[in-house]
C-alpha cells in the first residue's frame, strides 16, 4: 500500500518543486506521443497531453486558490476502484458530469434493496464516517505544508520541503484509503451475492455506459432524515459504486480520470464550486484541458519548460500506478463471487511497486 502512495507523492513532489524554480528537478525531452482515442481508456488519461494540461491546470488553481480550496475533493475519488469515474466519462446520454448523474443512480439501487441489503449499506455508512473525517482532517497538515512552500512561509531554519517526512505522512494517511476500499468491497460483495432474479433482472436494463435507459426514481427523503449529512453521502456513494462494479469490469475499476492523483492543489474545488447547490448543472469536462492549456500560454518558455519537464519523470510511475490498480481491482472482485480477500493480499500487491 505505501509503495503505490509514494509514487504518487512523487508526482506531487516533482509538481511543487517545479512551480518553486528548484533547479534540482532536472528537464527532459517529451518524446512520448500522445494518442487521443475517440473514448475514455487509461491510456489517454495517462497520455502526455492529459497529464500536461492537468498538471497546468492544477498550478492555476493552486496559485490563485486558498488552503480551503486545497482541502475540498469529492467523495468519489477516495477508494475508487468501483468503476465510478469510468462509468461517468463514457455516459452515452452524456449525463456523466451532470449533478444529477450519481444520484439517478444511486435512487435506482436503494429503491429495489432489501431491507436485509439496504441496512448492510447503512451501517457501512456509519462505520466509515469517522475514517472519512479523519482522511479529510488528515489531509490538512500536508495542504498547510505545500502552501507555506508555495508562499515561502516556511519554519525557522527549513529550506524547503522534505521529501522523506511528506513520503511518511502521506503512506500512514492513505493506509485509510486502502481501509476504506476493502470493507466498501467486502460489504457491496456481500450485497451482489445476495441479489434475487428479480433485482437482477432489475440491473439487467439498466445500461452501464447510457444513463438514458435509468429510470427516474424519487430520492427516499425518510432515510436521508435518518442519517447525518456525511453518512448519506456515503451511502449515496456505495449504491451508485454497487451499480458500477456490478455493471463494469477490471477494466473500469482500474479506470482513473487525470485528476486522480495529486489532488491537494484546489483543481477539484476550482472545477466543482459552479455545481454547488445549483441542480442539474452540468460541470464540464473540457474545462479542465482549455484551462490548463490556457496557462501554460501564458508563461515564458522557460517557466513553461518547469512544468513540461515533469511529463518524462512521472511516466514511468503512472504506469505503475496503472498495473497495481488492475492487481487490485482484480482482487477485490472476489468478493462479487463470494470469495473471502485477504487484507493482507491487498496489501501485498499495493506494497510489492
Amino acid at each position: 500500500m505505501k509503495k503505490l502512495y509514494l509514487k504518487i507523492l512523487i508526482l506531487i513532489l516533482a509538481f511543487i518543486l517545479s512551480i518553486k524554480g528548484n533547479d534540482k528537478v532536472e528537464a527532459a525531452s517529451n518524446t512520448t506521443t500522445n494518442n487521443q482515442a475517440s473514448s475514455y481508456t487509461i491510456e489517454q488519461a495517462m497520455s502526455d497531453k492529459a497529464q500536461l494540461t492537468t498538471i497546468a491546470f492544477s498550478g492555476l488553481a493552486f496559485m490563485t486558490g486558498t488552503l480551503g480550496a486545497d482541502s475540498f475533493m469529492p467523495p468519489g475519488k477516495v477508494a475508487d476502484f468501483f468503476g465510478f469515474q469510468y462509468m461517468r466519462d463514457i455516459d452515452e446520454n452524456g449525463y456523466g458530469h451532470n449533478t444529477t448523474f450519481l444520484t439517478k443512480v444511486a435512487n435506482n439501487v436503494l429503491s429495489i434493496l432489501n431491507a436485509t441489503q439496504k441496512a448492510k449499506m447503512i451501517s457501512l455508512a456509519k462505520e466509515q464516517e469517522s475514517v472519512y473525517t479523519k482522511f479529510g482532517y488528515g489531509r490538512y497538515p500536508l495542504l498547510k505544508a505545500f502552501r507555506n512552500n508555495l508562499e515561502g512561509n516556511l519554519p525557522n531554519g527549513a529550506t524547503g520541503l522534505s521529501q522523506d517526512n511528506v513520503k511518511q505522512y502521506t503512506a500512514k494517511l492513505y493506509e485509510l484509503d486502502a481501509e476504506l476500499s476493502y470493507r466498501r468491497a467486502e460489504i457491496l460483495g456481500s450485497v451482489i451475492t445476495s441479489f434475487t432474479d428479480s433485482q437482477k433482472v432489475y440491473l439487467e436494463k439498466m445500461a452501464f455506459n447510457n444513463s438514458a435507459t435509468w429510470p427516474s426514481v424519487s430520492e427516499d427523503e425518510s432515510l436521508k432524515k435518518q442519517l447525518t449529512h456525511t453518512q448519506h453521502v456515503a451511502l449515496m456513494t456505495y449504491a451508485s459504486e454497487l451499480f458500477s462494479w456490478y455493471k463494469g469490469s477490471v477494466d473500469s475499476d482500474t479506470y482513473f480520470c487525470p485528476e486522480r492523483h495529486g489532488t491537494y492543489f484546489g483543481g477539484f474545488y476550482m472545477k466543482d464550486y459552479p455545481a454547488m447547490g445549483n441542480p442539474n448543472y452540468f460541470i464540464s469536462t473540457s474545462l479542465t484541458g482549455d484551462s490548463g492549456q490556457s496557462f501554460l500560454d501564458t508563461l515564458t518558455e522557460t517557466q513553461r519548460e518547469k512544468i513540461t519537464s515533469i511529463i518524462s519523470l512521472q511516466s514511468g510511475d503512472l504506469k505503475e500506478i496503472a498495473e497495481i490498480r488492475e492487481e487490485v481491482a482484480t482482487n477485490l472482485r472476489k468478493f462479487m463471487q463470494g470469495v473471502s480477500v485477504d487484507k493482507s493480499h491487498i496489501s501485498h500487491h499495493m506494497d510489492k511497486k
